[in-house]
């Protein structure tokens, strides 16, 4: 086996699932209801340790609707070191199933 082939086994990470993460808000002033879809390999920021490692990710998502209300939604949402979905908050909505 080449030296490279040896060098990518041993730094191999699992890659993330290239599924969308899809995510249904209501707004609190019009309830009108938004889908929007997060993208687990390019919208959360990597989250660190003091020694480097990952420890987990972070996403802030700001949401509007396309009806005449203007209220946005902040959407925070934290996930693990293999971008599962630990913790979720909003603010100005509430999240419906959708």
């Amino acid at each position: 086996m080449n030296l490279l082939k040896k060098l990518g086994m041993l730094f191999a990470v699992s890659a993330p699932s290239s599924q969308p993460y899809s995510l249904s808000v209501q707004c609190n002033r019009c309830g009108e209801i938004i889908h929007t879809q997060i993208s687990l390999l390019n919208d959360p920021s990597v989250e660190y340790d003091d020694g480097g490692n990952i420890t987990g990710y972070f996403c802030r998502k700001i949401l509007m609707g396309k009806q005449r209300c203007f209220q946005q939604i902040e959407v925070t949402l934290t996930f693990d070191a293999h971008r599962r979905l630990i913790d979720q908050e909003i603010t100005g909505g509430k999240f419906v199933e959708g």
